[in-house]
């Protein structure tokens, strides 16, 4: 296991594209964003996605989230009204994940079965946004919630003890902040708040 410090406002390069470099292989990261901490893997990778499945005890009606770097990445993979986009555009970059109908271009096993929903997120992260950078596409990710507990690990220490060898890279950028993302239902007609977190969503109403 990798365990790298990273400047959380200036991110080294070099350290970002071993992390980069290790979930090409099929790796799982361990990474702060503007949120808390999260999981995530390359988006095609089956294997990985099993593997974060069984960290966090998931079972197949979990909306997985991709991490974008930007809008117009987004909008490959799913489907938005003009309407939509106006409020994504409002709220991102940010701590949200927005719940939207998944377009072709997202493998069937990241989809809500019955709903054919994907969640998606643009971070507002130094270091998310350098892994995205490196990667070139968007990341398949989750929040580092454990099994039984409702708070998210803070702690880059406390993930190495917990997680040791169970991820492959953990990347200490220091503490990120304890509140996951706030979750927006954007399918529902009007916008349903799933879960509220770390996002205002009196934003939404304006």
């Amino acid at each position: 296991m990798l365990y790298l410090r990273v400047h959380p406002e200036n991110p080294q390069m070099r350290l970002i594209t071993q992390a980069v470099a290790v979930m090409r292989r099929g790796g799982i990261v361990a990474y702060p964003t503007d949120s808390c901490y999260a999981l995530g893997c390359h988006l095609g990778d089956k294997g990985a996605l099993e593997r974060i499945r069984q960290i966090r005890q998931l079972d197949e009606t979990h909306n997985f989230t991709l991490i974008c770097r930007d809008l117009s990445e987004l909008a490959t993979y799913a489907k938005v009204s003009n309407q939509v986009f106006r409020l994504l555009k409002k709220l991102t970059p940010g701590p949200y994940t927005f719940i939207l109908n998944a377009s072709r271009e997202v493998p069937r096993r990241l989809q809500n079965p019955k709903r054919r929903t994907i969640g998606l997120r643009v971070p507002d992260h130094p270091i998310t946004q350098a892994l995205l950078d490196a990667l070139g596409e968007p990341m398949m990710t989750v929040s580092l919630i454990m099994p039984g507990e409702d708070m998210p690990l803070t702690d880059p220490a406390e993930i190495r003890e917990r997680l040791g060898k169970r991820v492959d890279v953990i990347i200490d950028g220091g503490y990120c902040g304890h509140e996951p993302t706030t979750v927006i239902d954007m399918v529902a007609e009007p916008p349903e708040v799933v879960r509220q977190g770390k996002g205002e969503i009196s934003l939404l109403m304006d």
